[in-house]
């Protein structure tokens, strides 16, 4: 075999050989990354063709370009003995070439996608039923927080509806639900869902936040649909606790779908269906109006309600059923709602990425360095 196509061998398998070496890092700091790995721009990879280029010019090609003197004879010369460091002269093209696949490969942008920080939670599909029928405008009694220290105590404390205390309640019952997906649906004259069950609680407080009784016709109380698209949202749930949270202060009064049927449908589907009554039925303030001087006008009104009605849907799926005449009775109604439900689990949609292209940057460049030192200190060439 001629000594140059040998020389040409030698310098294919010392390439694959310090690549193999320059992957071993990669491989060994994420073992189980690559098979999955995904390439941002994997058209990098075309500059691979110049990788055989570069390493033929630092090497057989740098023959053609070593200056030459002409003697009359060298064959003193061609007997004379050889160092090890002629052996080495194609090392620096050899590294050279490793280091550019490794840097290419790099320029590549590999990512892994992290599966292993897909969050398996605990937790319960829940829809919230929100009422926005006419009589949610009704105030709601409510105890106002302590004053700071030397604040005298204001004469007149800010009174809430029953709709703003029932938002104000579901957006804390959100916030200490962290590992619940949350839907909503609100009801009027028909039902409307807001959110489907979700983990996102950012988008769920936005949604819920902007929720205002002119949104929809609240000429009407209709329970039966509510729960019934309340049902429909959790029927292809995969979570073995399902629970329904109707918060109304009337009777049912409308819609297409009875509440004892859309019982039954909740009941077939294993959602339990947890009740709280707003009010007793006694007489309240509703807001009328402004008067003359700007204070706002109030005058006394009766909302029907029907507790037998929400007793029976609550025990016939297996819930249980509250009632709520202030603040603190609708909190304490929907923490105690939890106590009942069982945790189960379910995937959360939260997988992460992770950059790979560092692990190949650093071999590359190590490689880069080491060819550095072997110009300088094994193969030094003088003119």
């Amino acid at each position: 075999m001629k000594p140059r196509v040998l020389r040409g061998i030698i310098v294919v398998l010392g390439v694959l050989l310090f690549l193999a070496l320059g992957a071993v890092y990669p491989l060994v700091m994420r073992p189980d990354a690559w098979l999955s790995a995904k390439w941002q721009f994997p058209w990098f990879a075309v500059g691979l063709v110049l990788v055989p280029f570069v390493v033929y010019r630092a090497t057989l090609g740098q023959d053609a370009r070593t200056p030459r003197l002409r003697l009359s004879t060298i064959m003193p010369l061609v007997s004379g003995p050889r160092g090890f460091r002629s052996r080495l002269r194609d090392l620096p093209g050899i590294l050279r070439g490793a280091a550019l696949v490794l840097g290419i490969a790099a320029l590549a942008r590999p990512e892994n996608v992290l599966r292993g920080e897909d969050a398996e939670e605990r937790g319960i599909d829940i829809v919230i039923t929100l009422d926005l029928s006419g009589s949610m405008k009704a105030l709601m009694e409510t105890l106002p927080p302590p004053p700071p220290a030397g604040v005298p105590q204001p004469k007149v404390p800010h009174r809430l509806t029953r709709i703003d205390t029932a938002k104000e309640v579901i957006l804390d019952f959100i916030s200490r639900r962290k590992n619940d997906r949350i839907g909503v649906v609100v009801f009027g004259r028909q039902a409307y869902i807001v959110s489907p069950p979700t983990l996102d609680k950012s988008v769920l407080v936005s949604l819920v936040s902007k929720i205002r009784l002119e949104d929809i016709d609240g000429n009407g109380t209709a329970i039966g649909d509510a729960v019934g698209t309340a049902v429909a949202r959790l029927r292809r749930s995969s979570a073995r606790s399902k629970a329904i949270i109707l918060l109304t202060d009337g009777d049912s009064n409308s819609g297409a779908i009875a509440p004892d049927y859309a019982a039954h449908l909740a009941q077939t589907q294993g959602v339990k269906i947890y009740t709280v009554q707003i009010g007793n039925g006694d007489e309240v303030d509703v807001q009328d109006g402004i008067d003359i001087f700007g204070q706002p006008h109030f005058s006394r009104a009766r909302f029907p309600v029907n507790p037998e009605l929400l007793k029976k849907m609550a025990s016939e799926t297996g819930g249980d059923s509250f009632v709520a005449t202030d603040r603190t009775g609708l909190e304490l109604s929907m923490h105690k709602i939890l106590d009942h439900l069982e945790t189960t689990r379910f995937e959360a949609q939260s997988a992460t990425t992770e950059d790979l292209f560092g692990f190949l940057l650093v071999p590359a460049v190590a490689l880069i360095a080491l060819e550095a030192l072997v110009r300088l200190f094994l193969v030094r060439r003088f003119p």
